[in-house]
């Protein structure tokens, strides 16, 4: 979704959110994110700061808040995804899955992530995730995430199966919503 994403060319406009559209972003994305409890929905959405939407090409909206800073994004009306500069900073706001060390750099690349990659030995897999739930894509020795990612199947599936497309990617480090600098 970002591989080839720059400001200058992807970006047609920010615009400002009415309160009542805000309030209702908030919920949504709590709704969504219920590990986003009471102590930390202040700092990562709060109440007092103006969110603003960045339209971008292929009906991609980035969720910023007062500082510029990109929170969440998402394509047409789907599902909020945080972004991974969000994730640095408050890592449970989603369950993850581990890659094994051999599939790190494909998906530095942004190639999605294959089963195989999610059910050798030196990966690891959260239970009971279903089928298109956003997931931090975790590497093995690594502290942080380094992708965000859409389940193509669950987590049963990905180890009854063990073929195809597991998780799709949809940003990671390095791409073009990682280099993005904050919107004035």
């Amino acid at each position: 979704m970002f591989k080839k994403f720059t400001e200058k060319e992807n970006i047609s406009g920010v615009s400002q959110l009415k309160s009542s559209v805000q309030k209702g972003i908030r919920t949504k994305i709590c709704e969504q994110f219920p590990f986003i409890n009471e102590d930390f929905r202040e700092e990562i959405l709060p109440k007092k700061d103006q969110l603003r939407i960045v339209k971008c090409h292929e009906h991609v909206e980035i969720l910023i808040n007062g500082q510029g800073e990109p929170l969440f994004f998402r394509q047409r009306d789907g599902q909020y995804f945080p972004t991974l500069r969000l994730l640095h900073k408050y890592p449970f706001i989603c369950p993850w899955l581990q890659v094994d060390k051999g599939a790190i750099k494909f998906v530095l690349s942004g190639a999605n992530i294959m089963c195989p990659g999610l059910t050798s030995p030196g990966a690891k897999m959260t239970q009971n995730i279903e089928k298109d739930t956003v997931v931090a894509i975790m590497a093995e020795g690594k502290e942080h995430a380094l992708a965000v990612g859409l389940t193509s199947m669950s987590v049963k599936d990905i180890s009854a199966i063990n073929k195809g497309i597991g998780v799709e990617n949809m940003h990671y480090l390095n791409d073009g919503l990682w280099q993005m600098r904050p919107v004035k």
